[in-house]
């Protein structure tokens, strides 16, 4: 009789442990600052915390399959893509952005099993960094979730994983360059897309091409992946002109605009796919830049395209945030 109410204490408390964390992680120890490209920690003006994950930086290859948190290179690839976006979400935000052991770009070249054991590992990174922040240094303040590619992959995970019971908290998670399916929607309740330009506790996404695409990565052939268009905050196949885009902005890894270039783009979404299909442009003046996509995947430009406009919409949702509070 003991050893039976011994044995169901030890299980309570495992049922505790893992009801109160959405993930341990063999990986990086987030207690050392070493693994934070940004832990912006202490008392601040600002509203709201946004944790930011990366966008894939390291490629890899078949004998070297995640980023090691250790090479000097890639964190500096890596910090440079963190900035190049930081400053679309930091104007009232901590910012926050883990190093992770990110899946290598080789790994997409992989099939789906083989690429998705990285990926995991990946995650199992984000989550600890996650943990740690929100245990730490969270304290019931808004959270912003952003991330680009992999990044927003990342991001989406969060949600499932982490936000069933913190979904008011969530201003919005802005997962751009991935995509969301009206399956994983059922899936997971509390993972709402965004209807609007002020709606929170919602996700934000979106992938950009060419109207000759049909087939990517970010939407495989015959997948249709959710999206609303960040120039007229609709989620039909509305068309928006490049009239209502407030400004491309093209970044450096010190994430200073370069080059700035207001009404470069008109957009609408493709009825067939969810994809966000790019007007007034050509393939050839924007090349996709990463050997695994062809022209007219415009992936890499899915914030720059529309930077002006994405900034402007994290600021409505945090004061519609702050309103309904």
């Amino acid at each position: 009789m003991k050893k039976i109410r011994f044995a169901s204490i030890i299980l309570i408390f495992v049922f505790l442990f893992s009801f109160t964390s959405c993930g341990q992680s063999d990986g990086a120890d987030y207690s050392d600052l070493n693994n934070w490209a940004y832990y912006e920690s202490g008392a601040s003006q600002k509203t709201a915390d946004v944790f930011f994950i990366c966008p894939t930086v390291y490629s890899g290859s078949a004998d070297s399959t995640s980023m090691p948190l250790t090479d000097e290179s890639a964190r500096a690839s890596f910090l440079g893509a963190t900035n190049m976006e930081k400053g679309l979400y930091d104007g009232d935000g901590r910012f926050f952005a883990p190093y992770y052991r990110q899946a290598a770009m080789y790994t997409y070249s992989l099939s789906q099993d083989e690429s998705e054991k990285y990926l995991s590992s990946a995650f199992e990174d984000v989550k600890a960094a996650f943990n740690y922040y929100y245990e730490n240094e969270n304290n019931g303040r808004p959270i912003i979730l952003a991330g680009f590619s992999q990044g927003a992959d990342m991001c989406i995970r969060l949600v499932k994983e982490c936000f069933e019971d913190k979904i008011d908290q969530l201003v919005a998670c802005y997962a751009i360059g991935w995509r969301v399916t009206q399956d994983e929607i059922k899936q997971y309740p509390w993972l709402k897309f965004a209807q609007g330009e002020k709606d929170t506790g919602v996700v934000i996404a979106y992938n950009s091409e060419d109207k000759s695409i049909d087939d990517s990565l970010m939407i495989p052939k015959g997948t249709k992946t959710l999206a609303i268009n960040p120039l007229n905050w609709k989620t039909d196949g509305t068309p928006a002109d490049k009239s209502l885009n407030l400004g491309a902005c093209f970044t450096d890894y010190s994430g200073n605009v370069t080059k700035e270039i207001p009404h470069l783009t008109g957009a609408y979404i493709d009825s067939e796919r969810g994809a966000l299909k790019v007007t007034d442009i050509k393939p050839a003046d924007y090349p996709a830049e990463i050997d695994i996509f062809k022209n007219g995947i415009y992936h890499v430009y899915d914030y720059q395209f529309f930077y002006r406009n994405i900034q402007k919409n994290v600021s409505l949702r945090l004061e519609s945030f702050k309103n309904k509070k």
